[in-house]
C-alpha cells in the first residue's frame, strides 16, 4: 500500500483579516502627530509658493523633469549637481540605519508611508463601521444591504484618499495650480491622468486591502533590519519573567501563583499586524508601540505597575531578570554604533552644506569636437573646435567673457561673433561652439597634445570657473 506524498508548505499563507481595536496612550497620540505632520507636508508642499521671477513657476517645491532640475525653495539643483541629490540619499540611508540599531523598526512604526497610509485607512474604517467587535461582526455576517452600504462608503472614501494621494503627487513635477486647472478641464497631459489613476489604485489596494502583507512579503527591511540591530538595541518586548504564568485572576490565591499577564489579549487586538507580542520577536512586528499602550491601560485598571510589554534591549533583560533596574535609555542610545552612523551623517549633512554655499552661479563644460581632430587651414594654421556648455544659474540675463590661457600661442574665437562674450538667458543653459586656433609654425601646431585652460565669467567680474582641457596638432611627415 502506497501513501500520497505530502504536501509542501505553502510559501505564501493565506491572509487572515486583522481588525486592530482603538487605543489610547502616549504612543498612539505620538502616531496621531506624526500622521497628521507627514500627511500635511506630503499634501501642503505642492502648494507652497516662491517668486522665482517671471521665466519659472512660483513654486516652493519643483521636480522639473523637462528641464531636468529641482527646486527647494531658495535651493535650485542642476542636471551637473546630482551629488546633492545621491548625498541626500546616503543621508536617509544613514539616517535609517542610525534609528534602527537605537530604536529598532521605529521608522516602519511611525513614518513609514505603507503605515501613515494604512493608519489613515483604518481611522476611516473605524468610523464607518465601527469599532474592533463591530467590524468583526460585520466580516462574518453575510451581504445585506445594510453591509453593502457601509462597504461602499468606506471603499468610496479609501477611493477619494487614493485620488487625492495620486494628485499630490503630480502636482510635485509642474506648477501645481495650472496642473489642477488642465485637470479639471480635461486638458491635461495623459501621463499626468495615467500617473494618477496607478497611485490611486495602489494607495486604494495597499492601504486597504494588503496592509501588513506589504510589510511581510513586499519590503526587503524586515529582512535587513536584524544586522542593524544587536543587543543594545531598544525595541519593543514582553518581559515574560513578569508576566508569565499568564491566567485570570480570579481568586486571591490564584493571583499570587500567577504572572502579571491576565491573558486578555488586549495587546494582539490592538496590533494592526495581528502578532501576539507574547511569542517573542517577530518579523511582522513593526513596533508601533500600540501594545504597550494597550497593556499599560490593563495594567493601570489592575493596580499594577505599567511596563509589562515596553521598550527593553537584549543586554538589560538578565539584569531585569535578577530584579536589577535597567540601564538609562542613553546608554543604549550614545554608543560606538550609534555615534559612527551619527558622526557619517553629520559628516555628510555638512558637506553638502559647505558644496551648496561654496558653489558658484555659473558653470561651464567643454567638449572636443573629435570628428575632425584638428582642421588645417589654408594658411598653414591648425584649428581644434570645441563644443561650450554655460551654464546661467541665476535669474537674470548675464553676460559671459571667454578666455584661453596655455603657455603655447593659441587664439581664440566665438562662432557667430566677432567678441569673445555671449549672453546667456536666465536660468537656462547655451550651447556655444568655440574655435581654438594655432598660428603656423608655432608649436602647438605641429605637437600632438597641448594642454590649455578655458575661463568663462561673468561682466561683472564677480564669478569665474575654467575647464582644463587640450589642443590637437597637426604632426609634421
Amino acid at each position: 500500500m502506497t501513501t500520497a506524498p505530502d504536501t509542501p508548505p505553502s510559501l505564501y499563507a493565506k491572509r487572515e483579516p486583522v481588525f486592530p481595536r482603538r487605543v489610547s496612550g502616549s504612543f498612539r497620540t505620538l502616531k496621531w502627530v506624526l500622521m497628521a505632520v507627514t500627511l500635511g507636508i506630503y499634501y501642503i508642499t505642492p502648494w507652497l509658493r516662491w517668486d522665482r521671477g517671471d521665466l519659472l513657476p512660483d513654486q516652493a517645491v519643483l521636480l522639473d523633469l523637462a528641464n531636468r532640475r529641482f527646486f527647494f525653495f531658495m535651493i535650485e539643483i542642476w542636471p551637473h549637481e546630482f551629488y546633492f541629490v545621491a548625498g541626500l540619499l546616503i543621508m536617509a540611508g544613514l539616517g535609517l540605519f542610525l534609528f534602527t540599531s537605537a530604536l529598532g523598526r521605529v521608522w516602519c512604526g511611525y513614518a513609514c508611508p505603507q503605515t501613515v497610509w494604512t493608519d489613515l485607512f483604518i481611522l476611516v474604517e473605524r468610523w464607518i463601521e465601527g469599532d474592533r467587535n463591530a467590524r468583526v461582526k460585520l466580516w462574518n455576517q453575510g451581504w445585506s444591504l445594510h453591509k453593502a452600504r457601509l462597504r461602499l462608503t468606506k471603499w468610496l472614501v479609501w477611493l477619494l484618499i487614493g485620488l487625492a494621494t495620486g494628485g499630490a503627487w503630480v502636482f510635485y513635477f509642474t506648477d501645481a495650480p495650472t496642473l489642477l486647472a488642465d485637470l479639471l478641464e480635461l486638458k491635461a497631459h495623459t501621463v499626468a491622468y495615467v500617473t494618477m489613476a496607478v497611485l490611486t489604485l495602489t494607495t486604494f489596494f495597499f492601504g486597504g486591502f494588503a496592509r501588513e502583507q506589504i510589510c511581510i512579503y513586499a519590503c526587503p527591511w524586515p529582512r535587513i533590519q536584524a544586522a542593524m540591530m544587536d543587543e543594545e538595541t531598544l525595541t519593543v518586548a514582553y518581559r515574560d519573567w513578569r508576566g508569565e504564568p499568564r491566567g485570570k485572576h480570579r481568586k486571591a490565591d490564584a493571583a499570587h501563583e500567577l504572572g502579571d499577564c491576565i491573558d486578555c489579549n488586549a495587546c494582539v487586538n490592538v496590533c494592526p499586524m495581528g502578532i501576539d507580542i507574547r511569542d517573542g520577536q517577530q518579523l511582522a512586528c513593526i513596533t508601533c508601540a500600540l501594545c504597550i499602550d494597550a497593556c499599560d491601560d490593563v495594567m493601570d485598571k489592575l493596580g499594577k505597575p505599567r511596563g509589562l510589554i515596553g521598550y527593553l534591549a537584549l543586554s538589560d533583560e538578565g539584569m531585569e531578570r535578577k530584579g536589577q533596574p535597567p540601564r538609562a535609555i542613553w546608554r543604549h542610545v550614545l554608543r560606538p554604533r550609534t555615534l559612527l552612523y551619527t558622526g557619517l551623517w553629520g559628516g555628510v549633512g555638512v558637506a553638502l552644506v559647505v558644496a551648496l554655499f561654496l558653489r558658484l552661479p555659473i558653470d561651464m563644460t567643454v567638449a572636443p569636437v573629435r570628428n575632425p581632430t584638428f582642421v588645417l587651414l589654408s594658411d598653414g594654421a591648425v584649428r581644434n573646435i570645441y563644443d561650450v556648455r554655460l551654464r546661467n544659474m541665476q535669474g537674470s540675463i548675464r553676460t559671459f567673457a571667454l578666455s584661453l590661457k596655455s603657455d603655447s600661442d593659441l587664439r581664440l574665437s566665438l562662432e557667430g561673433t566677432d567678441t569673445l562674450t555671449v549672453q546667456v538667458p536666465a536660468d537656462e543653459t547655451l550651447l556655444q561652439r568655440v574655435y581654438v586656433t594655432a598660428p603656423a609654425g608655432s608649436a602647438a601646431a605641429h605637437a600632438t597634445r597641448t594642454e590649455l585652460r578655458l575661463w568663462v565669467q561673468d561682466a561683472a567680474g564677480t564669478d569665474r570657473v575654467s575647464s582644463d582641457t587640450f589642443f590637437n596638432g597637426a604632426p609634421q611627415n
